[in-house]
């Protein structure tokens, strides 16, 4: 690891400013986080939000940032982000749960160590969730008893205290609970997205939910009175942000607004104002995101940014506020989120948001079981299945396209896909490009499979990563033939599926799935991956395509592909694939359970499948 160069002693000569009259010690820095909160549902971000007198106080003396991101919308890959600086697709952070921890990229530490190393007492309460190898301790304390009041006298502290009254589990609400406990908000005033059914269960879930946000609220009151009683309000920054997006339906787990978009307060003491280039109770619409926080804290105690950190500091002192306020772009991935699969890259820029769905016949309303637990889920599925919704509600059980782009400004809540308007063809094309050139330059590891980057990358993912930086090339290129007309990719899709490289020939399947009935002149060979290939995967992947297709049952195809497979991950998508299978194309696929390896039968992502796919086995 590289070693800050700077003593405790130095840090405070360093920061005694441009004017050496004015001495300003390293300030305190208290980072708030609120569990599964996107802006949506605080009134000081949001119309339809509720009050949040104690935010709005924390508002009033600090800077609300109106376009800040977590860069994932789920826990442990946002929390990730957050504590290496780093994008996960590139450092093989960006599954969640991790089935394999990795190592932080070589000559990055975390960013606690580094305050740490100059005099900093670090303390967390409670919350890591790091997808990280942890090599010693990251933090002085890290428990429900963790706290600044551990320090030395004097020493300077990086706090971080995360509130989970608003957390996802607090929706699994039982109906004894919706019939008993009346919320504060009214369920009849409340406003529900155009996108979920305008139901009595949906108003209610969203009451309960903005009644969380009080007590969230309550909390950072509670929390700041302990920094005022202490008189550390005038030594001390304080951040408070959501750890990503909100819980209800489509949000956590989904990189749609809902999911990234958060609430950002920032507060600096009156000395360290110079800091930030806005006044106490101004907004700031520049484009800040997760990934910056680490570099932004760095900067704040004086420390330069690591070569290796993906973020940039947007406070500070020696800040080029030009450069700072021209930031309007954000990006964001979602990929296996517990035992569900999939692949979505989002870049936003300005009021454009480009999303690509990599794998486009997955659906976004596809089984997720800690999802479903939520009574809400459950009913719009059930209406789904029922059809009574309308085109907007129901495209979250429905297959996407490969490409969709969304007018925020017109259309907060993405449901009109603007990626087909003659007039949006040039932002398409912009944004189109700047996703490609993003996830080529990184380079994002999963266009690798899970179990391949398991078995042969997350050791070293970033070096692995640059020894296949064209591999991947080739793949993102092969898996943009979806944009393009079938007729014009087909014989470049065909060489692809004999490629010596199976995950060559697995793009290839995928984007024929892509295409559906369009690809059937490739079925013959795609029956051949099907029946001959080396790779269970690809054999699954082909059977999908014949069964999305109709060409035939896929059911056999897929399980002994499943009972081939040799590891977890490699089981999960394939599982995946069947859940799909059975769910929205109505093939009725019955597993045994006798003929799964033991390692499978054994890990819990894949427990989770099992359950919902084959209850009876666990009756």
């Amino acid at each position: 690891m590289r070693k800050p160069a700077l003593t405790f002693m130095l840090l405070c000569a360093l920061l005694m400013g441009c004017d050496a009259e004015k001495e300003l010690p390293p300030p305190n820095i208290v980072w708030m986080t609120s569990e599964d909160n996107s802006k949506h549902y605080l009134k000081l971000f949001d119309e339809n939000g509720v009050e949040t007198p104690n935010l709005a106080k924390l508002a009033a003396r600090g800077i609300k940032y109106t376009r800040a991101f977590s860069n994932a919308p789920v826990c442990s890959v946002a929390r990730s982000t957050l504590i290496s600086g780093c994008y996960g697709p590139r450092v093989g952070s960006q599954y969640h749960r991790k089935l394999n921890p990795v190592p932080l990229p070589e000559g990055l530490d975390f960013l606690p160590n580094y305050l740490r190393e100059v005099g900093y007492y670090t303390a967390n309460n409670v919350k890591e969730d790091y997808n990280f190898q942890k090599d010693g301790e990251v933090w002085h304390e890290s428990s429900r008893e963790a706290t600044w009041k551990n320090r030395a006298p004097g020493q300077p502290f990086f706090y971080m205290i995360n509130t989970t009254v608003t957390h996802e589990g607090r929706l699994h609400f039982s109906q004894e609970v919706m019939d008993s406990v009346q919320t504060q908000s009214d369920p009849s005033e409340i406003f529900v997205f155009p996108n979920h059914p305008q139901t009595d269960l949906f108003r209610y879930t969203n009451a309960y939910y903005r009644d969380k946000i009080i007590q969230m609220d309550d909390h950072v009151g509670d929390v700041l009175a302990e920094l005022d009683e202490a008189g550390l309000r005038d030594s001390t920054v304080i951040f408070y942000f959501g750890d990503h997006g909100g819980v209800l339906p489509g949000s956590k787990g989904y990189i749609y607004e809902s999911g990234l978009h958060i609430p950002l307060i920032v507060s600096l003491p009156p000395a360290y104002r110079d800091w930030a280039d806005r006044a106490p109770g101004s907004e700031n619409a520049t484009f800040v995101s997760f990934v910056d926080f680490a570099a932004t804290v760095l900067n704040l105690v004086g420390l330069d940014v690591p070569i290796g950190m993906d973020g940039k500091p947007f406070l500070g002192p020696k800040m080029d506020w030009d450069q700072v306020n021209r930031r309007e772009e954000t990006f964001a991935y979602a990929d296996r989120f517990d035992e569900k699969y999939d692949l979505v890259r989002s870049i936003r820029k300005g009021r454009y948001k480009y999303l690509r769905n990599y794998q486009p016949f997955n659906v976004d309303g596809l089984m997720n079981q800690y999802r479903y637990r939520q009574k809400a889920y459950r009913q719009w599925w059930d209406l789904y299945q029922t059809k009574q919704l309308n085109d907007v509600q129901s495209a979250f059980f429905q297959p996407r396209t490969a490409e969709q782009l969304f007018d925020l400004e017109q259309d907060p809540y993405e449901t009109i896909n603007l990626a087909e308007s003659p007039e949006h063809q040039e932002v398409l094309v912009d944004l189109r490009d700047a996703l490609t050139q993003r996830v080529k330059s990184l380079p994002d590891l999963s266009f690798f499979p899970e179990h391949v980057l398991i078995n042969e990358a997350f050791t070293h993912p970033t070096q692995f990563g640059s020894e296949n930086k064209q591999k991947i090339g080739g793949y993102i290129d092969l898996a943009n033939c979806q944009l393009r007309p079938f007729e014009e990719v087909k014989d470049e899709l065909e060489k692809a599926l004999s490629s010596p490289d199976p995950w060559m020939r697995y793009w290839a399947l995928t984007v024929c799935s892509a295409f559906e009935r369009e690809a059937l002149p490739l079925a013959a060979g795609i029956a051949d991956v099907a029946a001959t290939d080396d790779e269970p995967l690809n054999r699954a992947r082909a059977a999908q395509f014949l069964g999305i297709t109709r060409s035939e049952d896929p059911s056999q195809g897929l399980l002994s592909a499943l009972y081939g497979a040799a590891d977890p991950a490699e089981a999960l998508v394939i599982l995946n694939m069947i859940t799909l299978m059975c769910d929205f194309h109505d093939y009725n696929i019955q597993i045994d359970l006798s003929m799964l390896p033991q390692v499978l039968q054994e890990d819990s992502q894949v427990q989770r499948r099992l359950r919902y796919l084959a209850p009876d086995s666990f009756s």
